[in-house]
């Protein structure tokens, strides 16, 4: 995400200056003189308030149509399950199907996967879901990050803090150079987010026996760090 002073400002703690020194001539613009340019960055670090999650169902036939039906059946059932849970948002994932060859490179079989995609800040709900799902359906990788209504809250904020230290930087590096003041030639500003690694990531594990109740496992979330840097040139005035 990157916009320009008129609608976000950036924040800053730490400081690296480039100062850009033009010689006057007669092509020089009047406001190539006396420019700082440097960069600005703010990071605080947050509790993660959303889980993420895939699982899927892989299976083998001896023919396309065979598998097909395996695979949709598998899904459907686990999205009918996944309904219990109002509160966790749930989509069909990645489908994929291909031939399985003998020696002669003749085709013997098919093998298939289907998955779907879990999201939701409700964790309990979630972590149940998980594991009613796992009696029939395989982890494949579990991760926690921010939400977006709580990012976007956390950015605002850092972004209102930003301004004044923005403008502070610059009044600081003002009387450094013996100025009178300055102006704001430009700003640009981004934000970042620095997620921890998932939980689980190309997890595979085999799926219990659809007569064995799988335990819901409780989720410790961690945190994520939400960064906003800044960087623009002002021009000082002597």
């Amino acid at each position: 995400m990157k916009t320009t002073l008129l609608n976000k400002m950036a924040l800053t703690t730490g400081t690296a200056c480039l100062l850009t020194a033009m010689m006057s001539g007669a092509h020089a613009e009047p406001t190539g003189y006396n420019q700082l340019t440097f960069q600005t960055e703010v990071k605080e670090e947050i509790q993660n308030d959303e889980v993420r999650a895939s699982m899927y169902k892989k299976a083998q036939a001896t023919n396309a149509k065979t598998l097909a039906t395996t695979l949709n059946t598998s899904i459907n059932n686990a999205m009918k399950i996944a309904k219990r849970y109002p509160s966790v948002t749930v989509s069909t994932g990645q489908q994929r199907t291909y031939p399985r060859y003998d020696k002669n490179d003749k085709i013997i079989g098919w093998t298939g996967q289907a998955s779907i995609d879990l999201k939701s800040t409700d964790f309990t709900a979630t972590s149940q879901l998980i594991a009613d799902l796992q009696e029939t359906l395989v982890m494949d990788n579990l991760s926690f990050g921010v939400s977006e209504t709580k990012k976007d809250a956390l950015e605002q904020k850092l972004m209102t803090d930003a301004s004044r230290a923005f403008q502070n930087q610059a009044k600081n590096l003002t009387r450094a150079w013996d100025a009178r003041g300055y102006r704001v030639v430009n700003v640009n500003l981004n934000t970042g987010n620095n997620y921890p690694r998932p939980m689980y990531s190309g997890m595979r594990v085999r799926a219990e026996a659809a007569d064995a109740s799988v335990p819901s496992q409780n989720f410790e979330s961690g945190n994520s760090t939400i960064s906003v840097t800044a960087n623009g040139t002002i021009e000082l005035t002597k």
